[in-house]
């Protein structure tokens, strides 16, 4: 039996943590953001769909949007009911696939169109509302690119703050985010 004293458990809990916590957001010299690493194995929240057929063929967003948050912000907002600093969401965009399969007529995912990533840094992105930035890894087909610049104020950050119920984050279109909120 390996006997390794409290200093020894330490830093072992010390480096657990590290390791559990470790998706940070990358930034290279230049300030762009650098697509993180593993966002499918992040929390799953939703995934909206706004397709065509139901917008008069014009869709402002006419695919599925497949929602992660990363490990550390979803431990904090089930505790909290708050996004942390640090915060980072990641949206895939999914194209409309098929709409009639074996179990019906339906929308149903086809291919990768895109990656999104919204960022909560106070340090970073003070002149942001709610300290929020949004960065597009666009490439089609995959793999996306490798760094985004932060998309413009308007594009992204104006609609969010109308909109959205929590923070600049469409929480009312995700239940598993609405459940685990404390009460």
């Amino acid at each position: 039996m390996w006997k390794i004293g409290l200093a020894g458990a330490a830093a072992l809990l010390s480096a657990a943590i590290a390791v559990a916590s470790a998706e940070e957001a990358d930034f290279t010299m230049e300030g762009e953001l650098m697509r993180p690493d593993g966002w499918r194995e992040w929390i799953f929240v939703g995934a909206p769909l706004t397709p065509n057929a139901l917008n008069d063929g014009e869709a402002a967003f006419p695919e599925f949007h497949n929602v992660y948050i990363d490990p550390e912000s979803w431990g904090h907002w089930k505790q909290t009911g708050t996004f942390r600093e640090g915060t980072m969401l990641a949206k895939e965009l999914v194209l409309v696939g098929a709409t009639e399969e074996v179990s019906g007529k339906g929308y149903f995912q086809g291919e990768f169109r895109g990656l999104e990533v919204a960022l909560k840094s106070r340090e970073r992105f003070p002149d942001e509302p709610g300290n929020w930035a949004c960065f597009s890894f666009r490439q089609k087909p995959e793999p996306y690119t490798m760094v985004a610049t932060a998309s413009p104020t308007e594009s992204c950050n104006a609609c969010h703050e109308a909109a959205a119920a929590d923070d600049f984050v469409f929480t009312q279109h995700y239940p598993v985010l609405r459940a685990a909120k404390p009460r």
